[in-house]
């Protein structure tokens, strides 16, 4: 301790009683002191004032003695108390000392300071606000202090600071702002609690526009309201409850770009509290800032496609993640398609500086995704002008954070389902620039129809039939697709005919020729290609959703286009047993399924050139089967030519499986789709060679269901002279219309000859070949 000359004006006994360790002797002290500073404070003596200040200060409470560190802050208390609404001059060297006590190791100290500081800033009032700062620092580790009595007393404190802030007008946002950006994350519940408190505090005074420095803390208020203390996470959400109110009443003030980021991280949020309180927010922010969300959608993309396969446990998040996918995709329109780099460069707000908005502990974070350099990144939502407001739409982002969810075997279906409608509404909206994607897109869409789920198939094949159907995929420079760009070769690679150019214009002239034919564009024959290639390597999607997927194309695109262009194809397919197996699969969908009644009633008649163009071209690639080629005559009216290839049956190899086909020939002979073919058995005169075709399939069947079936039937067939009518001068129909076909049938029945020899070639290859390997085992 000094001499009592230099604590002067102090007396030795006030000395004496401020270091004592028995409080009561330190009040008295205290009061003399009040009474010390009273005089100087009527003399206007402010040397003297600062001077009491600072012995108090220097040689009291920052003394490595604790009695006198306890007599020090109970003296500063009593200065301030004398020096009354004079105390806001001396603040800095009243507060100073008794902060630095906050960090005492004896709590009793701590707790001491607490009250000192207590009377300090209760006779200060509104002039501490200046120190807000320093205080608010103290106050936040105190918040999380151990001891109660430390922590009632900060309490205590910390109600009288939130009193001043309300009552004043003059609190200083923006220096505080830093400040509770830092603190927000701490991890004590305690100092989150007092840091909540605060944020509460200051978003109900009306002077006091929190709002615009939410950006600076939203990340920290999400972190909190993660917390394990249920109390913490009600307080949280009450506060980012009344943020989200304010929003909604004032969206014109709202920075909804800087915070955009911020949601799309934690909509990812392992808790179930944080995913769904951001993805409200994420849904109001779509739904009031409107296109200014675009340049993030992929990041909200991102965060949103998984929630939607969401069991009922999380049903709210699901909900709301539905609600912000469909009104982002609202967003997309067909400008986006339009607005050219040309243009962007002089309607987009130039780019701003990267956002600072996000706190070291969120730019850490790896979920990320921000707008990938698109602009208006700062752009601010006015209510009056949203619609003048130019939006980058970031395709390429979007198509790949789409790409990579359709590649991701572990989503759910609905997340499927979503993707697609995705891909398909920004066909519809900006196909110009969705058709640069499409040769990445393909190989993806493709390997999609074998999905599990019918309904992601049928979103598919809308896809994949919009993208053949669109004009916009018309073949242009450095958009159609490309040569060798549709599949990488496989191991089951179908072989494209060498002319596949001449393919898509002059053998495909029967698709264009006809008035009800959409027009398809050049990647209309590369998903035929593409299909088949699928087919071939992958058959047991052929057998298990072959005729399910075919159907559903002959509804969404044209029927006849679907089978002109697959005929063609098989008609140069090299692996003839797929090629068998494929004309069995479309004959059987071509003769039963409803979706091609048209079809079958355009071949029935053959009235028309495209009509007997379309038959032509089937009947080459039909005569890999040559039951299905049969049945196409059937089909078309054509019993002389079935007939004859009836006749030629006799020189093709009768297997067990071509038996089998002939037996459901049969049956379907008795389906309704041939009541036509059974009532013309009714003209006996007329229509010889469908009773001698019926008679030449009776011979080739052994005495089966199939062949009593069949006999049955042609035991029907009366009499012709019991048939004969009065009117003779009327002719056929059935000749009136092989009269005007013009079809060659010799040469079609020379094509049935040819292709029966390849297949017969091809499978007395496969026999040796497997008769070699059953050697090589014996061996």
């Amino acid at each position: 301790m000094n001499t009592e000359r230099d604590l002067a004006p102090l007396a030795p006994g006030v000395v004496r009683a401020l270091t004592d360790k028995l409080y009561e002797k330190r009040k008295v002290a205290a009061l003399e002191i009040e009474k010390l500073v009273r005089e100087f404070v009527a003399q206007n003596n402010t040397s003297q004032i600062k001077h009491v200040i600072q012995i108090l200060s220097q040689e009291f409470a920052l003394s490595q003695h604790p009695h006198s560190r306890k007599g020090g802050l109970i003296g500063l208390a009593a200065c301030s108390i004398a020096l009354g609404k004079d105390s806001g001059l001396y603040l800095k060297e009243l507060i100073e000392p008794v902060l630095t006590c906050f960090n005492d190791a004896d709590s009793r100290l701590r707790y001491y300071a607490c009250e000192a500081l207590y009377n300090i800033v209760k006779v200060a009032r509104g002039s501490v606000l200046p120190h807000f700062n320093v205080l608010f620092d103290g106050l936040s580790k105190l918040a999380a202090d151990p001891d109660p009595n430390v922590k009632s007393g900060s309490e205590l404190l910390d109600r009288l600071l939130k009193d001043i802030v309300t009552e004043s007008n003059q609190f200083d946002l923006v220096g505080f702002i830093p400040l509770l950006r830092e603190r927000i994350y701490s991890n004590n519940q305690y100092a989150r609690q007092f840091i909540i408190s605060w944020i509460l505090v200051l978003e109900s005074v009306p002077d006091i526009n929190l709002l615009d420095y939410l950006p600076e803390i939203l990340d920290g208020l999400f972190q909190i309201l993660g917390d394990n203390s249920k109390e913490i996470r009600k307080m949280c959400e009450v506060a980012l409850g009344e943020f989200l109110k304010e929003i909604k009443k004032n969206p014109s003030s709202v920075k909804f770009a800087e915070m955009a980021n911020i949601l799309v991280i934690h909509c990812q949020a392992a808790d179930d509290l944080i995913q769904l309180t951001a993805m409200c927010w994420m849904r109001e922010f779509i739904q009031l800032a409107g296109r200014v969300m675009l340049p993030y959608s992929s990041g909200i993309l991102t965060a949103v496609l998984p929630c939607l396969s969401y069991d009922d446990r999380k049903k709210n998040i699901k909900e709301v993640a539905n609600v912000c996918n469909q009104s982002l995709m609202k967003l997309v329109i067909p400008e986006d398609d339009e607005m050219d780099e040309a243009k962007q460069s002089i309607d987009i707000p130039k780019e701003p500086p990267p956002e600072e908005s996000l706190s070291k502990p969120e730019a850490a974070s790896s979920g990320s995704l921000d707008a990938s350099g698109d602009s208006s990144n700062s752009s601010v939502f006015t209510v009056t002008s949203c619609e003048r407001i130019q939006v980058t739409l970031n395709l390429d982002g979007i198509v790949q954070v789409l790409d990579c969810h359709l590649h991701d075997t572990s989503i759910g279906m609905m997340t499927r389902i979503a993707v697609l409608k995705w891909l398909y509404h920004l066909y519809i909206k900006t196909p110009r620039k969705m058709f640069r994607h499409t040769d990445s897109l393909f190989p993806i869409l493709l390997r999609t129809l074998s999905d599990e789920s019918d309904e992601v198939i049928l979103k598919d094949l809308e896809l994949l039939a919009e993208i053949a159907s669109s004009p916009a995929g018309q073949t242009e420079e450095g958009h159609g697709p490309s040569d060798g760009s549709d599949v990488r070769p496989g191991p089951a690679e179908l072989h494209v005919p060498a002319r596949a150019g001449q393919l898509s214009s002059s053998s495909m002239k029967g698709l264009e020729c006809s008035p009800s034919t959409p027009t398809m564009n050049s990647y209309f024959y590369k998903f035929m290609i593409n299909l088949l290639k699928r087919f071939s390597s992958e058959r047991k999607l052929l057998e298990t959703r072959g005729a399910f997927i075919i159907r559903q194309l002959c509804l969404l695109l044209n029927a006849e286009n679907i089978f002109h262009s697959m005929a063609d194809i098989l008609l140069r397919e090299e692996d003839l047993k797929f090629a068998s197996t494929m004309v069995h699969t479309l004959n059987t969908i071509l003769l039963t399924s409803s979706e091609l009644f048209q079809l079958r009633n355009q071949l029935k008649d053959l009235k028309t050139p495209e009509s007997r163009n379309l038959f032509c071209c089937l009947y080459r690639s039909w005569c890999h089967n040559p039951v299905t080629t049969v049945s196409l005559c059937f089909l078309t009216q054509n019993y002389k030519h079935a007939y004859d290839l009836i006749q030629k049956f006799g020189d093709l190899e009768v297997t067990v499986d071509f038996l089998t086909e002939v037996d459901k020939l049969v049956q379907l002979i008795e389906c309704p789709i041939f009541t036509y073919l059974r009532l013309q058995l009714l003209d006996v005169k007329n229509n010889p060679y469908l009773i001698k075709a019926l008679y030449g399939l009776l011979m080739l069947l052994p005495q089966s269901s199939a062949f009593q079936l069949l006999s049955h039937r042609l035991q029907c067939v009366p009499n012709p002279e019991l048939m004969q009518t009065t009117d003779n001068t009327k002719p056929s129909a059935s000749f009136k219309r092989t009269a005007a076909s013009n079809i060659d049938y010799t040469e079609l029945l020379q094509h049935f000859e040819k292709v029966q020899n390849k297949h017969l070639e091809a499978r007395h290859q496969r026999a040796g070949r497997a008769e070699q390997l059953d050697r090589r085992v014996v061996l």
